[in-house]
């Protein structure tokens, strides 16, 4: 048990140092200290059709999030939807996993442009599914979830901010290191599976998981929505297929979402150690 607050301790520690170095990031960028120019600066003189992409965006984005939300309300009401998210069977993890790597692909895979109604129903199907998956989290209770609600709103916008204020392809390049992270944060979520938390290992697996989970995917916002401003950018006017706001929200809702777990899973964590 005393190895298990050590490691949690030291996330803490991390993730608080993160958090300085991002609050550094947005002083040095938000205050024009950079010698490139923003994508905030360059917003001025955007085409609407930049400025349209962006907020079509986003309000996908807002809505992914809100639907996400009602189907997690309402399968937290069935007792057995919630008893069948819950189980801790490989065949249910397996399920779980297939459903929302199915839902992910069938939205990304139809056309905006010319099958806007079957896109629509796929992305209503993923946002409910990414509710089914996060309604366990509800158990935790009304209070605690709208912390983490308001602490994922601050951390999204904070960081959104720095990568609208650093230079246009600042965070871009981030793509493989992010990959190789996302590896390992995966590798740590499935190894803490098997191994007891209270024990040295265990512990230290949990902690990459989600100290290190929150730091990599705070990280993949900021490329994921430098992505979203680039592809509004530079996709072209008049080409074969019109530009999909709803595929360029998935990288920053799916961002979010991760962001969120890890928020609830660190206060409900801290919660219990201040009731021992």
């Amino acid at each position: 048990m005393e190895t298990a607050i050590k490691f949690d301790n030291m996330g803490r520690v991390i993730l608080a140092g993160g958090a300085v170095v991002g609050l550094g990031a947005l002083c040095y960028y938000g205050l024009g200290m950079s010698n490139e120019i923003g994508a905030i600066e360059k917003a001025v003189i955007w085409p609407q059709y930049v400025k349209d992409r962006i907020h079509s965006t986003y309000m996908y984005f807002a809505g992914s999030v809100g639907m996400t939300a009602l189907s997690a309300v309402a399968v937290s009401r069935s007792p057995m939807l919630m008893n069948l998210m819950m189980r801790g069977s490989w065949l249910a993890i397996g399920a779980t996993f297939a459903a929302m790597i199915g839902a992910g692909m069938l939205v990304r895979s139809i056309s905006y442009d010319q099958s806007p109604g079957p896109k629509h129903l796929a992305w209503m199907l993923y946002a409910g599914v990414m509710g089914a998956v996060v309604a366990p989290v509800t158990l935790l209770g009304g209070p605690l979830l709208i912390r983490a609600a308001w602490y994922t709103a601050g951390i999204v916008g904070g960081l959104s901010t720095v990568a609208m204020c650093a230079p246009s392809e600042k965070f871009l390049s981030m793509g493989g290191p992010l990959a190789v992270g996302l590896g390992l944060v995966f590798a740590s979520s499935i190894g803490s599976m098997f191994l007891p938390p209270t024990s040295a290992f265990g512990a230290g697996l949990y902690s990459v998981a989600i100290y290190g989970g929150l730091i990599l995917f705070g990280m993949f916002l900021l490329y994921d929505t430098q992505k979203v401003i680039k592809r509004a950018e530079s996709y072209p006017v008049y080409g074969v297929q019109k530009y999909d706001p709803i595929n360029s929200c998935l990288g920053i809702y799916t961002d979010t979402l991760n962001i969120f777990i890890r928020v609830v899973t660190i206060l409900a964590n801290g919660s219990g150690s201040k009731r021992k």
